[in-house]
């Protein structure tokens, strides 16, 4: 990850979502990016859970937002590769998940929300 300190971004990554800021998220992302997500499959927002682009990803996550007042998200742990991050963390129900994000230039290009399996 060029010129990204990981644990510094998860930091950033976690306090962003905590106070609600689409935006805080958003500056990280490439604007084509593509994120996939089970989540956008469970709300509605997309039939195959995959998220094209900057502005979608906006719509997606503000609707996530507004679907999940409560949502807070707590950093258990972060994993550095060379052009890939994960971050660990539990939400507000105490459910673990992950992050995998994918850096092209500095930005995410690609993303993928996870689940642990069941």
């Amino acid at each position: 990850m060029t010129n990204t300190n990981a644990i510094e971004f998860a930091r950033e990554w976690e306090a962003a979502w905590n106070h609600r800021d689409v935006e805080a998220v958003l500056k990280h992302f490439h604007e084509d990016v593509v994120f996939t997500s089970p989540v956008a499959k469970q709300i509605g927002f997309s039939e195959d859970g995959v998220v094209k682009g900057k502005d979608a990803l906006r719509r997606y996550w503000t609707l996530g937002l507004e679907k999940n007042p409560g949502l807070r998200f707590q950093v258990t742990t972060v994993y550095e590769g060379v052009t890939t991050l994960v971050i660990a963390f539990k939400n507000q129900r105490e459910s673990d998940h992950a992050e995998v994000l994918t850096f092209r230039d500095g930005l995410v290009i690609a993303g993928h929300g996870m689940s642990l399996a069941s």
